[in-house]
């Protein structure tokens, strides 16, 4: 059997990354192709949700949660005949549809197991279900108390062991059933082509999941903390759960093999396509991206930032760069991030200037001038005022723990 399914040197590989820094990433894969090549970037983790199958059926994730095919038979098809067939030196974690009356809970975890997944993950979850739906499924005994249950006997069975949470009651119910990790889920994926449209802001998502890893920071174990959906689909977006929350890393489906797939069969059908016409190729592509959804004119400002945080940066050039008013701009940010353009700039500058406090020995005010103040009085407010405390006391705070 694969060695990579005992969950004693998962822990100890993901525990080992976290100490040096690194994140962990995890993808929810749909096939073997994007399980291997998620592998071949980087992944740490491959789960196998019955949500992929349907991504690769050119439908929403969401379709995973309607009655079109058993769910864990499903899962345990293409998980092992293509997953774990392709993807033999990392572990895969199998999408238990925890609920499902046909199977004996224990019996079926040690199919699980033994047809070499590492462990198991909560999905799909009647959390992400609400309203009078919710309530029919659990009058007929249909909770997430047994997403829990079958949690924690798949730790007494020696299973590594995910869990996605929504809230900090079901996180501190998760630990006690020995979750190894505590995802916490921002809801369905936006982005791309049938992203859904109504998501958390990403401080919204911030705050719910910092809620969330207050629980999990609060016991007396050591889980390794994740995010996972709503408005978190782009690097940017990661690196704002990483310098808002204390995410030790990042599951993605949709961000992984919908939203590149989308991008590079449309791109790359168009070039064919258009192929002897370059003059007209050009001329299409460009009617294509000034037909970008609003959602895009944010991800522009948000790589924007990233790229030239460290310059004076004008929301109304911008907005005269993609063609839209500065206040539809505004607004348009301000619903999906959750905080104003100044206050996302400010935070990301600060959050860089704590980076750079504690990987080298700059000067306060030089580092300062790095991230985009020139003045170093309003650097040390603005600082105080995001981070809690000033400069000086930071670095020695951060000089302080690592001596």
């Amino acid at each position: 059997m694969n060695l990579a399914v005992h969950r004693g040197r998962i822990l100890e590989q993901l525990h080992t990354q976290i100490q040096t820094g690194e994140h962990i990433i995890g993808v929810a894969a749909g096939a073997g192709i994007s399980a291997k090549y998620a592998v071949k970037g980087g992944a740490d983790i491959i789960l196998a949700l019955n949500s992929g199958r349907f991504r690769q059926m050119g439908l929403g994730s969401i379709a995973g949660f309607m009655p079109f095919a058993s769910s864990n038979s499903m899962v345990m098809e293409f998980g092992s005949r293509e997953i774990l067939s392709v993807v033999r030196d990392h572990p895969v974690v199998f999408g238990l549809c925890c609920t499902d009356p046909t199977i004996d809970l224990p019996s079926y975890l040690d199919a699980i197991h033994k047809n070499g997944f590492a462990g198991m993950i909560n999905y799909p979850t009647l959390g992400l279900i609400d309203g009078q739906f919710r309530e029919a499924l659990e009058e007929e005994g249909m909770s997430y108390l047994q997403e829990v249950e079958a949690v924690r006997l798949a730790h007494e069975q020696g299973m590594f062991t995910m869990a996605f949470v929504f809230n900090a009651e079901q996180a501190a119910f998760m630990l006690d059933a020995g979750a190894d990790v505590i995802c916490a889920h921002l809801g369905v994926t936006a982005g791309g082509l049938m992203g859904t449209k109504k998501v958390l802001s990403l401080e919204k998502g911030a705050e719910m999941a910092r809620q969330i890893f207050a629980v999990c920071d609060a016991a007396d174990r050591n889980p390794i903390k994740l995010v996972y959906g709503g408005p978190v689909h782009t690097p940017i977006d990661v690196q704002y759960m990483y310098d808002n929350t204390t995410a030790m890393g990042y599951v993605g489906g949709s961000s992984f093999e919908r939203i590149p797939t989308e991008e590079a069969i449309v791109d790359t059908t168009h070039r064919f396509k258009m192929t002897g016409h370059i003059e007209r190729d050009r001329q299409l592509m460009d009617k294509l991206s000034a037909m970008d959804e609003p959602y895009d004119y944010v991800a522009y400002v948000k790589e924007h930032i990233a790229q030239h945080y460290m310059n004076n940066i004008s929301l109304t050039e911008l907005a005269d760069q993609i063609h839209v008013s500065r206040t539809h701009l505004s607004a348009l940010f301000n619903k999906e991030v959750g905080c104003t353009f100044p206050e996302y700039i400010a935070k990301y500058r600060i959050h860089k200037a704590q980076e750079v406090m504690k990987h080298t020995k700059l000067s306060l005010s030089r580092i300062a001038e790095l991230v985009g103040y020139p003045d170093y009085v309003h650097f040390s407010k603005t600082f105080k005022k995001y981070a809690g405390m000033t400069p000086q006391n930071f670095r020695k705070q951060t000089s302080d723990k690592y001596t």
